[in-house]
């Protein structure tokens, strides 16, 4: 199991999570692709092939980091969504693949017509 990183800083304005790990590697996740990369059967369902594509995230902040033992990072998100677990090893496999998954997950949107951008309206812009 990987250790965990020397340093875990949130930079809100840039909805950027950055994880520095004890060799020096430095990992920028956004919050979208934690969000729609989350580890929580909402996300990945209770079964393979059972995932689900989440969609209009693109804005989707991070509003609360909190330790799970020693082992995992519990990320909350600004839609509610605050039930995975992401343990070191998850975290480091998504941030030395993070470009090979963002284009599975572009390449995903783009075969079933959905978007990034949220699909709801607010009641002023009507």
């Amino acid at each position: 199991m990987q250790t965990a990183p020397k340093s875990i800083h949130y930079n809100r304005e840039a909805r950027l999570l950055t994880l520095t790990w004890s060799d020096a590697l430095a990992h920028e996740l956004s919050a979208e692709f934690l969000r729609v990369h989350s580890p929580s059967a909402e996300v990945r369902g209770h079964g393979i092939g059972q995932s689900i594509l989440q969609t209009g995230k693109k804005n989707v902040s991070i509003s609360g980091l909190e330790p799970a033992g020693r082992y995992a990072l519990k990320i909350i998100f600004d839609d509610g969504h605050d039930s995975g677990l992401y343990d070191w090893t998850y975290l480091r496999s998504l941030g030395d693949n993070k470009q090979a998954l963002w284009q599975e997950y572009l390449d995903k949107l783009a075969e079933t017509g959905q978007s990034r951008e949220s699909m709801f309206i607010s009641v002023k812009q009507l």
